[in-house]
């Protein structure tokens, strides 16, 4: 059986894990020169939702968990690594542990090639912004089930993880 990746909602729609957000103005906090002054940088990302939609609907939480994502031919320039057979297999099955892989788009104005989320780049916003910021489009594309679970997971993987200061020693015999 298939089911179909995508979905377009209204901007007066409620955000909800899977939303993608164009052009989200991030704020970088820049050590001040003055004191009570705050400079900061702002950098532009086109963002995912991974905060749960009920924790969203609910107003169960202030702010939004986010991560940029990229179109695959523009990820491969900068991480070049991931061009080769083997890389891509990798994020196709999703063994690339700190990126996901998403399917192209064929919905007209959404049009898009593959994309890659970037987990090592994990922003939190406040819910406000996002809710102001999401209905400056009349549209927004959204990531649809299973496709938005399975992503959801794959962050939980890579959040989760746990490095070790050493490896058990003598459990697996030397060569």
């Amino acid at each position: 059986m298939r089911y179909p990746w995508y979905d377009v909602f209204g901007a007066t729609e409620k955000l909800q894990q899977g939303d993608f957000i164009k052009d989200l103005p991030i704020f970088f906090p820049q050590i001040p020169k003055n004191e009570g002054e705050y400079p900061a940088d702002i950098l532009t990302y086109d963002v995912i939702i991974l905060s749960q939609s009920c924790d969203l609907e609910w107003k169960k939480t202030k702010t939004v968990l986010i991560c940029p994502y990229k179109p695959y031919s523009e990820f491969v320039k900068e991480n070049t690594n991931y061009g080769s057979k083997d890389a891509k297999k990798a994020l196709s099955e999703s063994n690339a542990i700190a990126f996901h892989l998403l399917e192209k788009c064929k919905i007209e104005g959404f049009i898009h090639d593959f994309l890659i989320v970037d987990f090592r780049h994990t922003f939190s916003v406040p819910l406000y912004f996002l809710e102001y910021h999401a209905k400056k489009s009349e549209t927004r594309l959204r990531l649809l089930p299973p496709y938005r679970e399975q992503l959801s997971q794959n962050f939980a993987r890579f959040f989760m993880r746990v490095g070790l200061p050493n490896n058990i020693e003598g459990f697996v015999p030397e060569k």
